[in-house]
C-alpha cells in the first residue's frame, strides 16, 4: 500500500507559488545589477568616466533595454558611487581585518596595510584601480566617494597616522596621507596595465615593497 501523500497547507502553497517567482526575479535583477557594475567599472577604467554614455554600458552588459542602467542605478553619479562601493566593501573589510589589534603599528606597517589591500585588486577581470585612477584625474580627489569606505575604518586609519607621526602637524599629516593614497592608486593602476601587457619591469612583490618604502619615506619626512 503506497504511503499517503503529504498534506500541504493551502495558504502555504499559495504563498510559495507567489514567492518563488519573486525570488527568482530578484536573483536575476541582482545578477543584472552586478553585471552592469562590472561593465561600468571596466569601461570607466578604459575610456574615462565622463566619456562613457550610460547607454553604452547597458549595451556592453548585454541589456536590450536602452534605459537598463538608469532603471537599476538612476543617474551617472549614483552609478559611479556604486562602482566604488562594489569593490571598496572588500577593501574596507580587508583593512579592518589587517588593522585589528595593531595598537602599536608603525608607519611602515600602516602603509603596507593600505598598499597590500589595494593590490588585491590586481586581478585580470578587476578594473577598480583603473576606475579609481580615472576618477582622481577627472575629479581632482576622492570627493563623492567618501561613503565607499566606512567612517570607522577611516577613523582607525587617521588614529594610527596621528599616533605614529606625533611630530607632524595635523594639516601636514592629512595632506601627506592624501598624496600617499593618490600615488598608490595611480602606481598600482599602472602596474595592472603592465601586468596585462606583460611589461611589468620587475616582480610584483619587489615593486610593492619598493612602493611601500617610497611612500613611508614621504610620510616620515620632517616637516618644514
Amino acid at each position: 500500500m503506497p504511503p499517503p501523500e503529504p498534506h500541504i497547507n493551502a495558504s502555504f502553497l499559495s504563498y510559495y507559488t507567489a514567492a518563488v517567482p519573486a525570488l527568482r526575479q530578484n536573483a536575476r535583477g541582482e545578477a543584472t545589477r552586478e553585471l552592469i557594475l562590472q561593465t561600468a567599472e571596466r569601461l570607466f577604467a578604459e575610456r574615462g568616466i565622463a566619456a562613457v554614455p550610460l547607454r553604452d554600458i547597458g549595451i556592453a552588459a548585454g541589456q536590450k533595454n536602452n534605459v537598463a542602467v538608469q532603471y537599476h542605478f538612476g543617474d551617472r553619479e549614483a552609478l559611479v558611487r556604486e562602482v566604488a562601493r562594489y569593490r571598496a566593501a572588500f577593501v574596507d573589510t580587508l583593512l579592518s581585518d589587517l588593522m585589528a589589534g595593531r595598537k602599536a603599528m608603525v608607519i611602515r606597517e600602516h602603509v603596507r596595510t593600505f598598499v597590500r589591500s589595494m593590490a588585491r585588486n590586481l586581478e585580470e577581470d578587476n578594473h577598480y584601480l583603473g576606475f579609481l585612477s580615472r576618477y582622481l584625474i577627472e575629479q581632482g580627489g576622492y570627493a563623492g566617494l567618501d561613503a565607499a569606505v566606512s567612517k570607522e575604518t577611516i577613523a582607525k586609519l587617521r588614529e594610527i597616522m596621528y599616533r605614529t607621526l606625533p611630530d607632524l602637524p595635523e594639516q601636514v599629516i592629512e595632506e601627506r596621507w592624501e598624496v600617499m593614497m593618490t600615488t598608490a592608486v595611480h602606481t598600482l593602476a599602472r602596474y595592472h596595465k603592465a601586468m596585462q601587457a606583460g611589461t611589468l619591469p620587475a616582480p610584483l612583490d619587489e615593486l610593492l615593497e619598493d612602493l611601500e618604502r617610497f611612500l613611508t619615506a614621504g610620510l616620515e619626512a620632517p616637516a618644514r
